[in-house]
């Protein structure tokens, strides 16, 4: 009876232990979203990050088009800094050269298209040890980072982008 009562006991108290444990999302850990998101409309993957195809038999023209949605009364005024890097440090720091466009592109209501090609990706950055040659079905070295910047001024750090290079 008394092993009947000590097993009960401990089933009743594991329970209520494991019943009262709340989640804090206010920790160093938990992900801070901004209030409007952005995303790529033309993703053609996720891998994690949103991918975008570069067709070398065309040009290899790389197209990005940022959206948010239109429900939250904000608009696209720009995409400020284009960073092509395999770290946000250099889109999150407070420099102002080194970037990967000269000067910022506009947006048109809730969105904003970057466009580039291979050609000037491998003018910008050339090839080395840990960006290799556009290898069709393989990614580009370095991933494309935003700093949007919306109608009221606000700033938004986008998602990495990567590019596949397609055939």
């Amino acid at each position: 009876m008394n092993k009947i009562i000590r097993i009960l006991s401990f089933f009743i108290l594991s329970g209520s232990l494991l019943t009262s444990c709340t989640k804090d999302d206010s920790g160093n850990t938990a992900d801070v979203r901004p209030a409007v998101p952005v995303t790529v409309q033309n993703a053609i993957d996720y891998r994690p990050d949103p991918t975008v195809g570069a067709l070398r038999s065309t040009g290899g023209v790389i197209q990005i088009i940022l959206t948010i949605p239109a429900g939250l009364g904000r608009t696209i005024k720009e995409i400020s800094k284009v960073a092509a890097n395999t770290t946000y440090t250099q889109i999150q720091g407070t420099g102002t050269t080194g970037f990967y466009n000269s000067a910022p592109i506009a947006g048109t209501g809730t969105t904003a298209t970057f466009t580039t090609s291979l050609t000037e990706y491998f003018l910008k950055k050339p090839i080395t040890a840990s960006n290799l040659a556009a290898n069709v079905n393989a990614e580009l070295g370095n991933r494309f980072y935003f700093l949007v910047t919306l109608d009221d001024n606000s700033v938004i750090v986008t998602r990495p982008v990567r590019v596949l290079v397609l055939d």
